[in-house]
């Protein structure tokens, strides 16, 4: 029995089959449904849990050397918000590009892991090293 880090089978086993260079979505509440990719909707209630929550569990379980979320996320959100997500990416540098063009990279990731957050634009694509 599993005791300690990520507990969900489903992540568990969506993060078993991320491999080199492949992508990895992590969403905020209101993101798309995307039928040509693996959803693990973990939702409970607003900001539960958080983008941030899952971003720390899922590096802590992987390696990853890149990372992109929309511009407008920057321009949306407050310093403090932008200084949370920096300070929880750590060393994955972060590409920003409109949210149109964002989105055109989600059909390709191996799967989504959606949560409970409200913060705009809070989606973020990690890509395997």
């Amino acid at each position: 029995m599993i005791n300690h880090g990520i507990l969900n089978p489903q992540i568990l086993s969506l993060l078993a089959r991320v491999r080199h260079t492949n992508a990895l979505v992590i969403s905020d509440r209101g993101f798309p449904f995307w039928p040509m990719i693996e959803t693990v909707d973990i939702s409970l209630v607003d900001d539960v849990p958080s983008v941030l929550q899952v971003l720390a569990a899922v590096r802590a379980n992987g390696s990853y050397n890149q990372a992109y979320m929309a511009e407008e996320f920057k321009k949306n959100n407050s310093a403090a918000t932008r200084a949370a997500f920096e300070k929880g990416f750590g060393n994955i540098p972060v590409k920003f590009e409109p949210h149109v063009e964002f989105k055109k990279r989600v059909p390709s990731a191996i799967g989504l892991i959606r949560t409970g957050d409200t913060v705009q634009y809070a989606n973020l694509i990690l890509i395997s090293g």
